[in-house]
């Protein structure tokens, strides 16, 4: 790395106002003040009182979700935490979710995911870990709590603390679960008559003969969704031991974990299995060594999800109900479309009924089950570190970590040789392929602290330095073609095959290297005053020759005000903090080497006279890019001032505000064709703000042998791009199909909002379509019929285009809210979670446009088909020439609100005089509902929609199962 000494990003103005829950003058604890337990929380890099943390950080502990069975990690701070946005990315199982702290930074090269590190490991994902081993989760949400991770931290940090053994007895336990999900809710679709009378009608209204005669002998005909919905089996087991002594401690765990799909079950599931082993030593009085090790294995099967080209799901919606599944009878079908001979047959040998009409990726998804069995994705990830803790002299720790992630994943499959229709076919030569992937990441930090007490003074100085290197590995890819067999179980790569039907393609890793230099300084002045400061200094590869250094500072402070003398005793505000902060970031999650003109290969050249004997194909090389070396990390600066209460003695109350400013945005700029680079150069040319209050409010008390909590959270966030390149007004966003950018990146607007017509109704009669003239008396829609939609001419301009789009909505959700109720009486507990969102819009783009005949909702029953009739639907129409459908409009929006009642749970715990007679310290059993209720006016599967930084728009998403499970949980 060169290393160059960048001048510093600026100084930080923090005020961090804090208030501490519990007064030092109060007469009616009781409980002595010196046997209180304090909560501490991780800060990274060490740990603090609660009662003395001045940034806005959210904790979630084991307790909080031990007893909630998710199938990723991430899903447990969906709706526990305010400011955090949560939103599974799919419904099958395994699939990720979309973590966003305080909205999003970045619209361009840079990522939005947040930083994980979990036991002081930063890793990419924690998809691979056991929830049961999680001891806690602290978000660190604003500039002063996460500056101390410098140019990673600008998305927000999660730190994930893993188990630790306790000095005692050995400790045994076992959680498990088993049960059974299905759909929710399937669409309201037309059956085999309705479709039949609805394409008759298009038909007739372009002037056409009907093409079905009798549409209702065709009955209700197929349900597709019938076909690839299933009830889907989830089994969890997992088993800890735990112990130690005066001189070593341990935890061990082994868990399995299993889950198929309620979409096509044998083609969509997923297993995983984990081991972890926690120690810590104490080898001597001044020195403690340790270590965390975790293995996991993933192996999974995923169809398409959120993907409206193909995949059983996009194909169950579009497909034609007039189709039979499976032909049993030839004289039903047209015998032309079955004369292929790679035709998928069911095991009796019967065709799998193929569309006539609706082709593309469209096909039978029993078919297309077929193609895709033995198709398998695995991963097998080793996380691990090992630290030694060194006390020299009173007051003094230095600790050496050394960590480390070692990933190897990839994929397998046959592609047999099959027609599913005339456009969905490989009927030439079966491949076999394989890919493996290896990456290893590792960094070593060391760090000096510093802590000492005297009098009233609380003074706690961290010093530190890391190195980090990533993407240390390869990627290798086989194929063999035109194999002797043809189903996934014969497979294999020991056929003997002609060298032109075997290829290997593989590549190295680009490696990236960062080093980094950071401190901290905590002071308390008699629990009253407090006062945190942090810096950190990374030297990072991905970034210009000018630009490799970068400074992040931040300060806060607080106050506790209920530990004044002054402060009175009183039955209403128990005690008050007053916190705020300031703190500058930075995101660099983007892609390697962007500031340098890389050298590609695919620039090839015949040269020759032009004969076909004489040309001579070359391998040519150009240039990727414009180089860049100023090209720098995307830079964010926070504020938040906040307010913590106790109340009541049994209410607790925080909010927050702040304000996040993200400038420097990394953004590709259109360069001339002449220039000869193959891609477009990024520049630091993109601002955004994100500003929003949150507000969380607990309660709890118990009443004799009954006892109640409650905790809300609510946050509310605003979004807006403040700067684009150039003079550029709005980028456009994400597609749909030939309907073009359904959403923008504007100036003004939030990120990713959608923009398109705005429709003023439906024209009624030809006299108003005469009428809507321009000021030259031409018609402003001239190929408009009655039935079809009237657009509003926004700029006034007397024509109908694309700068008449105008705003329509948020992609992004406004408000985020959360409710845990807890609730126990004697032996029997129960908890009720719900979480929701609302102030967005979603895209409903289910249909494919390029389909004439795919399936519709039935909410085309409410179509226009006269004067009168209908102000929201159009009429039926084939040639669509006023494009009515296929231009983006506020007729594929709807309301993105909505209130799911998450989780339900009843449980029962044994009597200990029972447990205790078969050796045992507590048995529970529970029985639990998920995704019971969700209370939306969104006519879609699931209003909880996102892909990544694509939210809202829903492309035939995989909705999340309404599942019932019975669990166990044993402890010895």
């Amino acid at each position: 790395m060169n290393v160059r000494i960048s001048r510093s990003l600026g100084m930080v103005a923090v005020l961090y106002f804090t208030a501490n829950f519990n007064a030092q003058n109060k007469t009616n604890d009781t409980i002595p003040k010196e046997q209180k337990i304090e909560e501490v929380v991780m800060i990274g890099y060490g740990t603090q009182k609660k009662s003395n943390v001045t940034g806005a950080i959210s904790s979630i502990k084991a307790s909080d979700i031990e007893d909630i069975p998710t199938g990723r990690p991430e899903q447990v701070l969906q709706g526990r935490a305010a400011g955090v946005t949560v939103i599974s990315n799919s419904g099958q199982p395994g699939s990720a979710a979309s973590v966003r702290v305080r909205g999003v930074t970045s619209f361009g090269a840079g990522s939005n995911n947040p930083l994980w590190v979990v036991d002081g490991i930063v890793v990419d994902n924690i998809g691979w870990l056991n929830q049961s081993d999680i001891e806690n989760i602290e978000v660190l949400k604003d500039g002063a709590s996460a500056a101390i991770y410098g140019v990673s931290a600008a998305k927000g940090v999660i730190l994930v603390t893993t188990k630790k053994g306790a000095k005692g007895r050995l400790n045994l336990s076992y959680n498990g679960f088993y049960g059974v999900g299905s759909a929710s809710k399937k669409l309201d679709l037309l059956n085999a008559t309705q479709y039949a009378n609805i394409i008759n009608e298009g038909f007739v209204n372009d002037g056409q003969a009907p093409r079905y005669t009798n549409a209702s002998q065709y009955g209700v005909g197929t349900d597709w969704q019938n076909v690839v919905f299933n009830t889907a089996e989830r089994k969890s087991h997992e088993f800890s031991v735990s112990g130690g002594s005066d001189k070593s401690t341990f935890f061990s765990s082994f868990g399995y974990y299993e889950q198929e799909g309620i979409v096509m079950r044998d083609i969509s599931n997923y297993k995983r299995m984990n081991a972890r082993l926690n120690s810590n030593h104490k080898v001597l009085d001044w020195l403690t060594v340790g270590q965390t090790l975790s293995y996991t294995h993933i192996k999974n099967q995923g169809i398409n999800a959120n993907n409206e080209f193909g995949g059983p799901l996009s194909s169950a919606i579009n497909l034609d109900p007039i189709t039979p599944v499976v032909v049993t009878d030839m004289s039903t079908v047209d015998p032309n479309g079955y004369t292929n001979p790679y035709i998928v047959r069911d095991p009796n040998g019967n065709p799998y009924g193929i569309s006539k009409y609706v082709n593309q990726e469209m096909a039978n998804p029993l078919a297309f089950q077929y193609t895709q069995l033995g198709k398998t994705n695995w991963a097998d990830d080793i996380v691990a570190n090992v630290f030694a803790e060194i006390k020299p002299v009173n007051h003094f720790t230095f600790k050496s970590a050394l960590n480390g992630k070692l990933s190897y994943w990839g994929n397998e499959g046959f592609t047999t040789l099959f027609y599913l229709s005339p456009t969905y076919s490989n009927t030439s030569k079966n491949n076999l392929s394989r890919e493996t992937n290896k990456k290893l990441e590792w960094s070593m930090e060391n760090t000096l602290t510093y802590q000492n007490k005297w009098g009233k003074h609380n003074l706690n100085v961290m010093l530190g330095q890391g190195v980090y290197e990533y993407n240390i590995g390869y990627k290798e890819t086989i194929t063999h073609s035109d194999l002797p067999v043809n189903n996934w179980q014969d497979a294999s790569f020991n056929f003997f095959l002609d060298p032109s039907n075997r290829s290997v393609v593989a590549s190295d890793g680009i490696e990236t290297h960062k080093a980094s230099y950071f401190g901290r300084v905590i002071y308390d002045y008699d629990n009253k005053y407090l006062f945190t400061g942090t810096i950190r200094r990374d030297g990072s590869s991905k970034f210009g020759p000018n630009h490799q250094w970068g400074t992040f500072p931040a300060a806060s402070v607080g106050w506790n005000v209920s530990n004044e003398n002054f402060w009175p005793e009183n039955k209403i505000v128990n005690s008050l903090k007053f916190r705020g902060g300031y703190g500058i970031l930075g995101n660099d999650a983007i892609e390697d080497f962007l500031y340098k003109s890389t050298i590609v290969s695919g620039s090839n050249y015949n040269l020759g006279n032009g004969s076909a004997s004489d040309n001579v194909l070359y391998s040519g090389y150009a240039a990727r890019t414009l180089a860049n070396p100023d090209l720098h990390w995307e830079e964010t600066a926070q504020l938040n001032i906040a307010a913590d209460l106790k109340l009541f003695n049994n209410f607790t109350l925080s909010v927050d505000y702040y304000e996040k400013k993200t400038t420097d945005i990394l953004r590709q700029v259109a360069i001339p064709g002449y220039v000869g680079a193959t891609t477009n150069p990024y520049r630091n040319i993109g601002d955004m703000n994100n500003t929003g209050i949150e507000v969380d409010l607990g309660y709890k008390k118990s009443w004799g042998d009954f006892s109640f909590s409650a905790n809300g959270n609510f946050a509310y966030l605003k979004n807006e791009i403040l700067r684009l390149e150039d003079d550029l007004k709005f980028v456009n966003g994400a597609g749909f199909q030939s309907m073009g950018a359904v959403n923008r990146f504007q100036i003004g607007y939030p990120y990713a909002s959608f923009f398109g017509y705005q429709n003023a109704g439906i024209f009624q009669t030809q006299a108003e379509i005469d009428s809507y003239r321009n000021a030259d008396g031409t018609l402003i829609q001239p190929k408009a019929k009655p039935g079809d939609f009237k657009r509003t001419d926004v700029n006034g301009d007397g024509k109908i285009t694309e700068d008449d789009y105008v705003y329509l909505g948020n992609s992004l959700p406004k408000y985020t809210f959360g409710l845990t109720v807890n609730m126990s009486y004697k032996n029997f507990d129960l908890m009720v979670f719900g979480q929701g969102q609302a102030g967005n819009k979603i895209f409903q783009g289910l249909r494919r446009l390029d389909v004439q005949d795919a399936n519709y909702q039935t909410s085309i029953l409410d179509r226009w088909t006269g004067e009168g009739t209908s102000i929201t639907t159009p009429r039926m129409t084939r040639a669509d020439d006023n494009q009515n459908l296929t231009r983006m409009s506020d007729y594929y929006l709807q309301n993105g609100d909505f209130f799911r009642i998450k989780l339900v749970q009843l449980g029962y715990t044994l009597p200990k005089d029972v447990s205790k007679s078969i050796g045992a310290s507590k048995i529970r059993f529970y029985v639990t509902g998920e995704n019971l209720v969700t209370f939306t006016k969104y006519t879609g599967y699931d209003p909880e929609i996102a892909a990544n930084d694509e939210f809202g728009i829903d492309r035939a998403y995989y909705p999340q199962a309404r599942t019932f499970l019975f669990g166990a949980n044993i402890q010895f």
